[in-house]
């Protein structure tokens, strides 16, 4: 089976729809897949839930999808730097479900592991908690996480083979893997597409069966979010 396709609005051809549950990949603005984004924006679907550690700056990434209102609920760990996101979500206009970063990393892997909930110290006694079952192990009190199983899954890799193997670069591996695993169809945007057997087995970080499509984008635009500090004696 063919899974290169010549564009990212190829890719995502009949594999998007209202009120889906989907992941983004990436850790602030690093490894996002940028094409894809900006392809499901164009696609007009609405009412999606949302799976990513960030949220994306204002003009950029999923900030782009909050921007046309696109995304009804946000799963994520962090979501500063978006002005949009904290205008909707205090005017109610956007739902939030906040995960703290380890649970969030969890609950992707143990959707691709197929295991359905766990148990985690994380949020023990506090808003995290709120609904959700606790249960104690020889003396502690842990709290029972469900699994994510989006319906959709998009991650960025550096490279990738015909057969959908790949390879990340450095720290834009971050949440890619753990998407990828635990969508039920996962689409990925790579900088390269290189022949069959060209990957060294140890360079695969992702193998082939986890990915169902393929879309290259040789030249992202690769954003970098700086720090700003107060400058002495301000």
């Amino acid at each position: 089976m063919n899974k290169i396709f010549t564009s990212a609005a190829q890719a995502l051809k009949g594999a998007v729809h209202d009120g889906q549950l989907i992941a983004v990949g990436g850790f602030g603005l690093c490894g996002i897949p940028e094409a894809l984004i900006d392809a499901l924006r164009d696609t007009g679907v609405k009412n999606l839930t949302a799976i990513s550690n960030n949220a994306g700056v204002d003009d950029f990434g999923l900030g782009k999808l909050l921007q046309t209102r696109q995304i009804k609920k946000m799963i994520s760990s962090y979501v500063g730097e978006n002005k949009e996101f904290e205008r909707q979500y205090l005017a109610g206009e956007l739902e939030l479900e906040f995960t703290p970063q380890g649970t969030l990393a969890e609950k992707l892997r143990a959707g691709g592991a197929g295991i359905p909930a766990f148990y985690t110290k994380t949020g023990v006694g506090t808003l995290v908690a709120e609904g959700k079952e606790t249960r104690e192990f020889e003396g502690e009190t842990y709290l029972m996480e469900r699994a994510l199983v989006p319906d959709l899954a998009l991650i960025k890799a550096d490279v990738a083979d015909a057969a959908g193997n790949l390879r990340f670069r450095y720290t834009a591996r971050n949440f890619n893997p753990a998407v990828a695993m635990a969508g039920k169809l996962c689409i990925v945007e790579v900088e390269k597409i290189v022949p069959m057997g060209q990957l060294h087995p140890d360079d695969v970080h992702l193998p082939g069966i986890y990915v169902h499509r393929i879309v290259l984008n040789a030249a992202p635009e690769k954003r970098i979010e700086k720090r700003t500090v107060t400058t002495q004696g301000a």
